[in-house]
């Protein structure tokens, strides 16, 4: 059970551990919160604390339309599994950030802040390990050459993908066919 102070420290924070273990109700707004909400801090003097959603419904608050409380996991997670979809299916394409951030409807600015927050990468880099794990692929599955599967998984340039590739892998495309690789994940 936290106290009324240590809910006030999570809610200044923004605290996203804290979402679901209990709402913030603001009594002038009559809107509620999660504790990781970024819209203007209300005066501590107009804060209520409810462990349940149900209470704080059953108080007469609404649920705010910005962190949607209501809405069991983060409103960022259903944009960066669309973002991620996309990103699967389009992987071959010349894509951008400002076209994923169009795609999904929401700023490039905030797309790519909402995506490193909940998947720890950026969308360029989510996209070009989608890349290289399909290159790995055609790499061990087919008779392409480097430089083929290099435009066949929509790198613009082979020094960009054997940069990328060696990175990721640990070693070149060259010596991953030959199976001169040894990955931390067992592949």
């Amino acid at each position: 059970m936290l106290t009324f102070e240590e809910m006030w420290q999570r809610i200044i924070e923004c605290d996203r551990k804290y979402d679901g273990l209990f709402f913030t109700a603001v009594k002038t707004t009559k809107i509620y919160c999660r504790p990781s909400c970024r819209s203007r801090k209300p005066k501590k003097v107009n804060v209520e604390f409810y462990d349940q959603i149900g209470k704080v419904e059953e108080a007469g608050y609404r649920a705010c339309k910005r962190c949607q409380p209501e809405v069991e996991h983060s409103p960022q997670v259903a944009i960066v599994k669309n973002v991620v979809t996309f990103l699967v299916n389009n992987y071959k394409q010349h894509l951008q950030l400002k076209d994923l951030a169009e795609e999904v409807g929401v700023s490039p600015f905030y797309l790519e802040r909402v995506f490193k927050q909940e998947t720890g990468e950026t969308p360029r880099m989510y996209l070009e390990k989608i890349r290289i794990d399909k290159a790995a692929y055609l790499l061990k599955s087919t008779k392409l050459t480097n430089l083929e599967i290099c435009f066949e998984v929509g790198f613009q340039s082979s020094s960009n993908f054997y940069k990328i590739f060696k990175n990721i892998k640990s070693c070149s495309p060259s010596e991953y066919r030959k199976g001169l690789h040894y990955e931390l994940d067992g592949s």
